[in-house]
């Protein structure tokens, strides 16, 4: 379980991050855009939180970046999931669901008299 509510925040963009690069390496704007799509509008990442998440998963290994040619014919730095962030996914993705479970757990008790 995450230690602490940024270390909970932080795993969690990085999920969401591991989980959009599962589909085909991007750039930054792509993930963005997939994660808004994804969670129809309810969740954005600011540049800055990207950006940060997405070098902070490059220094640990978990995505490789390399330059490309963007849809538009830019320049834009293209990340792509390794195997080592695949194995990483599944681990954050275990313990978030654990930690959903006992929130909901939480949320939906009824009330008993005792």
């Amino acid at each position: 379980m995450p230690r602490s509510p940024l270390d909970l925040l932080q795993g969690t963009v990085s999920m969401l991050v591991l989980k959009a690069l599962t589909w085909k390496p991007q750039h930054g704007y792509g993930i963005s855009q997939w994660i808004r799509t994804r969670t129809e509008g309810a969740l954005g990442l600011e540049d800055a939180a990207l950006y940060q998440a997405l070098h902070r998963l490059e220094r640990r290994g978990w995505v490789s970046s390399e330059w490309g040619q963007s849809e538009n014919n830019r320049r834009a730095k293209f990340y792509r999931l390794t195997a080592a962030g695949r194995a990483q996914l599944r681990e954050e993705s275990a313990t978030w669901r654990e930690y959903a479970a006992a929130v909901f757990r939480v949320l939906d008790a009824r009330h008993v008299e005792g």
